[in-house]
């Protein structure tokens, strides 16, 4: 994943080229999103959370997660810096289907907040009752070129 929100663009740039300060976030969450508007990535990008997994009945919720140092490899225009997750996400078994899982998102808060990063997953997965949706460690990388 190596796309910034609008959100988190905006607050970076003011903290480093103005006097605005920002603040991260305490505990960062992994939200889990469905394709179902068509236009995922362009509304993550803008904030708007309306393919997320329903809450309602499913025992989806948030969950916590934490990264590594980041580290840069490469040199130059080449160069490419990430921070990848350093625990295994697991969320809550599924009492009814979540859907497809296409995209994540790192939140700053449990519900609501705002989007930090985003992107689609290398492979959909659909997430029935019963099913449980894992990230292990090392598998979410967030990269900045």
């Amino acid at each position: 994943m190596s796309a910034a929100s609008s959100y988190l663009e905006a607050k970076v740039l003011n903290h480093v080229l103005t006097t605005t300060s920002y603040t991260a976030p305490s505990t960062r969450y992994v939200a889990l999103f469905n394709n179902t508007s068509g236009n995922a990535l362009a509304n993550l990008q803008n904030g708007t959370l309306t393919d997320e997994v329903s809450t309602s009945g499913t025992a989806y919720a948030r969950q916590a997660v934490t990264f590594a140092a980041a580290a840069t490899t490469g040199s130059g225009l080449t160069a490419v810096t990430t921070s990848a997750t350093n625990a295994t996400v697991t969320f809550p078994t599924a009492t009814a289907s979540f859907g497809s899982i296409t995209h994540v998102a790192v939140m700053d808060a449990s519900t609501s907040g705002n989007v930090l990063f985003f992107g689609a997953v290398t492979t959909a997965k659909q997430i029935d009752t019963g099913d449980t949706f894992q990230i292990t460690s090392g598998n979410l990388t967030v990269a900045l070129a």
